[in-house]
């Protein structure tokens, strides 16, 4: 296992999620664990924008929380999500950015998630879909990767991030 130091220089939350955030913006982190890529999110935002930081177990969201607290970001909604759904409908149509970075292949469901995840973009809006190549096989990650086309995004850019394969989405 990686520590937090190792892990940021291999994948540089700034430099993955940098080239698609502005100040104001609205992003998601789906599945945010201890909020690795949240707080940078956040800041890349600004006190203008927002980040929706969703997972499903309450500890990591206390945890990402209490980081968020330390780093002195005021503008992080932590939200849990339940195995059935993200519930995330309050948030249709507002979110310019969504992060779903090795996370879903533990998702019971990718299909509907996936569908949660879209509802919740603007029109242009983008998802930035990563997963690890020693849990996710190409073919897996392919099959995954068509299930955002299925749902209506387009894939606009395959960015290389160190030991991922990654596809970036966007909204028509």
């Amino acid at each position: 296992m990686l520590t937090m130091a190792g892990r940021k220089l291999l994948n540089n939350p700034v430099r993955i999620v940098g080239p698609y955030l502005q100040p104001g913006m609205t992003a998601m982190d789906v599945g945010c664990g201890v909020g690795f890529f949240t707080i940078p999110m956040a800041r890349l935002v600004g006190g203008a924008g927002r980040v929706i930081a969703v997972d499903l177990q309450p500890q990591m969201l206390a945890e990402t929380q209490a980081s968020t607290a330390r780093a002195g970001c005021g503008n992080i909604t932590a939200h849990q999500c339940d195995s059935r759904t993200l519930g995330v409908a309050q948030w249709a149509g507002m979110v310019d950015f969504a992060l779903m970075f090795y996370m879903l292949h533990e998702a019971p469901d990718p299909q509907r998630l996936i569908g949660e995840v879209c509802a919740t973009l603007k029109p242009g809006g983008r998802v930035l879909f990563a997963e690890p190549v020693f849990h996710v096989d190409g073919r897996a990650f392919i099959r995954s990767a068509a299930l955002f086309t299925q749902a209506g995004l387009q894939v606009v850019r395959k960015p290389g991030i160190p030991i991922s394969r990654a596809v970036v989405f966007q909204k028509l």
